[in-house]
């Protein structure tokens, strides 16, 4: 996985806000997967079809915090969802 990669989100995968927690659901294989609000901003911007570079950027600007760590995160959760095939790459 790359930062010029789209992602998109598989049909049978469901999400729910709870609280300030955003669950994901993969209806097929039963898997579950809860993000904070930071991994639910970074799903948002996935979800409205960003690159990871882009999702990086955004990151960036909305926090304080080095481009290098941004970049670092946002490609391991994009890594944990595809294995749990919450997302694929488009």
């Amino acid at each position: 996985m790359n930062l010029s990669d789209r992602l998109s989100i598989p049909a049978p995968v469901m999400t729910r806000t709870i609280g300030d927690e955003l669950v994901l659901l993969h209806l097929e294989s039963g898997t579950y997967f809860g993000l904070d609000p930071v991994g639910t901003r970074i799903w948002q911007l996935m979800a409205d079809g960003r690159t990871l570079e882009e999702v990086c950027q955004a990151m960036t600007e909305a926090y304080e915090v080095s481009r290098e760590e941004v970049e670092r995160d946002v490609l391991a959760l994009a890594e944990s969802l595809r294995e749990r095939c919450l997302i694929a790459v488009a």
